[in-house]
């Protein structure tokens, strides 16, 4: 135990030297004509350097917060909150474009017997068979899936069921959700990002990397380096650009992430104020006096 206090330390310790170095020397990660740079962005982007880094400028903040200025806190919790609520509010509109697309195919496919779509704007033509249009709702649909979750618990729409929540105090509750967020929140979405970062490289480019590829083995490696996009669909026509799901799981580990935070701060802000701080800041979407009372009810009704 004590060793591990101390490697925790360690890391801690270096994690600004870290940042430092690689700010400083962006070409050996990001010059992606070199393929050691490619190697050297994978390895890292899901590194304990990496999440160090993260881990010891969440410390920082926090700390500032607590012990000098809570407004920083606020303003941190206002900035995660809306990212996370313009993020949404962009690709909720996926949905609307799945509804039209799904009507478009029922009507040239049933009603005109068209078995493509062919779009060009300014001259630049997209022919697809009508089958792979179909098969790209569930793109549209993942758009809204991953992107949204974040939008999602700002705007209070996650069902939850709770045996002991809705009857504790308000600080007890605010306890609750800064335990829940630094003991199952923030773990189980790193875990997920850990597998999730190289399950995406592994559809992108050859050779394949894993999780535990030690960065020599992998500079090794970028002398066969080379890009190798994953373009096959489950049928001849059908979606062919499935390699967009491995990379919107990631971003949905970030979303995740970055609200995680935000809803630490603004559950450590709402204990040390009182009830009088609940909401404070909080952009909810508004959605009209009759089906504000229906969620209300909903909502009354789940606790």
């Amino acid at each position: 135990m004590i060793d591990f206090i101390l490697w925790v330390l360690q890391n801690i310790a270096l994690a600004p030297y870290h940042l430092f170095v690689a700010l400083t020397n962006p070409g050996a990660w990001l010059d992606w004509a070199n393929p050691e740079a490619v190697m050297r962005f994978i390895y890292y982007g899901a590194s304990v350097e990496l999440f160090f880094v993260a881990f010891t400028t969440f410390l920082i903040i926090t700390a500032l917060g607590m012990a000098w200025k809570r407004d920083i806190l606020w303003w941190g919790v206002r900035i995660l909150e809306g990212f996370a609520n313009v993020v949404g509010r962009t690709a909720a509109w996926a949905g609307l474009i799945m509804v039209l697309i799904q009507v478009m195919i029922v009507f040239l496919q049933r009603i005109f017997r068209v078995s493509g779509i062919e779009l060009g704007p300014l001259g630049i033509a997209l022919s697809m068979d009508l089958s792979w249009w179909a098969e790209g709702l569930k793109f549209w649909n993942a758009l809204v899936v991953t992107l949204c979750v974040a939008y999602t618990f700002v705007q209070g729409g996650h069902v939850r069921v709770d045996l002991v929540y809705s009857a504790v105090k308000f600080r007890t509750k605010k306890v609750i959700d800064m335990v829940g967020c630094l003991i199952f929140m923030m773990p189980a979405i790193v875990i997920t990002y850990l597998y999730a970062w190289f399950f995406m490289w592994r559809h992108l480019m050859t050779p394949s990397v894993t999780s535990t590829s030690e960065l020599d083995r992998m500079l090794m490696q970028s002398r066969i380096f080379r890009w190798n996009v994953e373009t096959i669909g489950f049928s001849p026509n059908g979606f062919n650009a499935y390699f967009l799901f491995k990379v919107l799981i990631v971003l949905f580990c970030v979303m995740v992430f970055l609200q995680a935070i935000a809803f630490f701060w603004r559950s450590y802000l709402e204990w040390l104020e009182g009830e009088a701080s609940e909401g404070k800041y909080l952009d909810r979407d508004k959605l009209g006096d009759e089906a504000e009372e229906l969620e209300h009810a909903i909502h009354s009704g789940s606790t």
